[in-house]
């Protein structure tokens, strides 16, 4: 296996490895939480809403959908930014700004579906 195949490969590894992190971190900070609810049940405390949120138990905001959604629609523009200054690089890369934008695609619509969630969240609590 060439430069040319691990290269590609790596990334992807990369990619991966960075959402399982982000995930599994996550996954045991609930936990813990979780566990510390558990004991206090157990030992007879009270929960108190404030309680609950300060153990960082996620509460349910909206706020989170348009950070998502944004970071989301700017990586999907800079993956078009990307495939235009490619495409002026080299002669033989002609079609990188289509491929590029085919793939800012991805999550250039999930970020605006996730803006719209946000959005119909904000208006639903107004009321």
């Amino acid at each position: 296996m060439g430069p040319a195949v691990l290269v590609p490969f790596f990334g992807c590894v990369m990619i991966a490895l960075i959402v399982f992190i982000a995930v599994n971190g996550g996954t045991q900070k609930r936990k813990a939480a979780l566990h510390t609810v558990e004991e206090a049940i157990r030992a007879g405390q009270q929960l108190t809403p404030e309680l609950v949120s300060s153990l960082g138990m996620p509460n349910k905001d909206r706020g989170g959908d348009l950070k998502s959604g944004a970071i989301l629609l700017a990586v999907a523009i800079a993956f078009v930014v990307l495939g235009w200054t490619a495409t002026g690089i080299d002669d033989e890369v002609e079609d990188a700004f289509r491929v590029m934008a085919g793939i800012a695609a991805f999550p250039g619509l999930i970020g605006l579906v996730l803006i719209g969630f946000g959005l119909m969240g904000s208006k639903k609590d107004a009321k």
